[in-house]
C-alpha cells in the first residue's frame, strides 16, 4: 500500500512554506531541523532520499541531477519568485491531497 507524500525543503525555500504544509497536516521537514544547513544539493537529495520525501527547490542544479539519472523519490520545483509563497503551499497542498508517495518516485512536478 502506498504512503501519503512527505516533503523537504531545500535551504533556498522559504520556510513559510513549512509552516503552511503542517498546518494543513502535511509532514514536512527544513534543513535547520534535520542538520542540513549549509550542505550540498547532493547531500539534500540523498537525505530526501533515505526518508522518501519529496524535495522541494528553486535550485536548478537539482533538476540536472534528476535529470543525469540520480534517484529521486520526486523534485517539486518553482523558479524563485516565480509565484507567491501562498501559491506554493496551495499547489503543494493539492499535489499531497491527489498523488501518492510512490507515484512520485522519479518525477519532477514542476510548480
Amino acid at each position: 500500500m502506498s504512503e501519503r507524500i512527505r516533503y523537504h525543503l531545500d535551504e533556498n525555500v522559504n520556510r513559510a512554506i513549512a509552516q503552511g504544509l503542517r498546518s494543513a497536516g502535511i509532514d514536512v521537514t527544513t534543513p535547520r531541523e534535520v542538520g542540513l544547513l549549509g550542505k550540498s544539493d547532493m547531500e539534500h537529495l540523498v537525505f530526501a532520499n533515505s526518508q522518501k520525501r519529496i524535495l522541494i527547490t528553486h535550485d536548478d542544479d537539482l533538476l540536472v541531477l534528476a535529470h543525469r539519472g540520480y534517484e529521486h523519490y520526486g523534485i517539486a520545483y518553482c523558479r524563485k519568485d516565480a509565484r507567491s509563497t501562498g501559491n506554493i503551499i496551495r499547489t503543494l497542498i493539492l499535489l499531497y491531497e491527489v498523488v501518492l508517495a510512490d507515484e512520485m518516485k522519479g518525477k519532477i512536478e514542476y510548480l
